[in-house]
């Protein structure tokens, strides 16, 4: 077979090789794509417009809603097309693209669940110090940081995959390439090793982070007499904990699985899972759980109609 110096393409694995039910599949998966960016785009849109909702949560909530619909759309889009065109290549470029952007996507919301998480400490724990410490240009500084050190990590996980000899085949057991399913073509284990290690460095210090944060917040809101301030202090933890909880699980399972595992539709139907339901659901829990996302969303849908 042909080593990653010389395949120019990629075939990927689709749930059927029925036309019809690929054409079902398209059908589904647009109307789902179609769904998650409505809902993110009207949590951008509420965040925006409405002038109380401009503070660090909701800024960071704005960003969270733009990355989760730019995740989807590599995801997604992508297969959508394939199964109306009948088609599973992938070109090697396209296929480097798509790697880098998921990458990419993950990483910077890794990031800013990280900084959510500080944002409600501080606002929680130090209340007398958040206008300082959540200034704007603290806020558009964590931002910055986090698309570069995105870029910085995707490259480099970008570039130590596609070093690897692809010797056993070009056909990705997954409906759009990501480095676990491409980490099955190789024998290569330093390489994996080296990918999990710094998944594990990353991801790791973003959970302790975030675990640490909550531990500190729960002894704080202990401490408040019972009643309405202990009850939205903990109904702002508790959003985020949801999405923390969905991100993580379904991040640490797909990274985490031993690269030995032969593909089966249950693995790929769990990656469908981990490239929907974040992106899908996470407007959902933390408009479902804010009375101001909720009062703003009611307003503009006044005005419209």
């Amino acid at each position: 077979m042909p080593n990653s110096t010389t395949m120019m393409e990629f075939l990927l694995t689709g749930f059927s090789d029925v036309w019809e039910l690929q054409v079902l599949h398209a059908v589904f998966f647009s109307l789902m794509y179609l769904v998650t960016l409505i809902r993110n785009f009207l949590i951008v849109i509420v965040t925006t417009l409405d002038k109380r909702l401009l503070t660090p949560m909701y800024f960071f909530l704005r960003n969270l809603s733009i990355l989760d619909a730019c995740y989807v759309s590599v995801t997604l889009s992508n297969s959508c097309v394939n199964n109306l065109l009948d088609s599973s290549v992938i070109s090697k470029v396209g296929c480097v693209a798509q790697v880098f952007l998921v990458v990419f996507f993950v990483q910077v919301e890794l990031l800013f669940l990280t900084f959510m998480a500080h944002d409600c400490y501080v606002a929680i724990c130090q209340p007398l110090h958040y206008p300082v410490i959540m200034n704007p240009h603290i806020c558009a500084h964590m931002t910055l940081a986090s698309i570069l050190s995105g870029l910085f990590y995707s490259g480099f996980h970008t570039g130590v995959t596609f070093r690897l000899p692809f010797c056993q085949s070009n056909i990705i057991h997954q409906f759009f390439c990501d480095i676990p399913s491409l980490l099955k073509l190789s024998f290569t284990f330093s390489n994996e090793m080296i990918i999990l290690v710094s998944d594990l460095w990353t991801g790791g210090g973003c959970f302790i982070f975030i675990i640490k944060s909550y531990i500190h917040r729960f002894s704080n809101v202990l401490k408040f007499p019972s009643g309405g301030d202990r009850a939205n202090a903990f109904s702002t933890c508790i959003s985020h904990i949801l999405v923390v909880s969905v991100f993580f699980s379904s991040l640490a399972y797909v990274f985490l699985r031993p690269s030995g595992i032969s593909a089966t539709i249950q693995y790929i139907v769990l990656f469908v899972f981990y490239s929907v339901i974040p992106p899908r659901f996470n407007p959902i829990i933390f408009s479902l759980r804010n009375e101001q996302i909720k009062c703003a969303i009611r307003k503009i849908m006044e005005k419209i109609f």
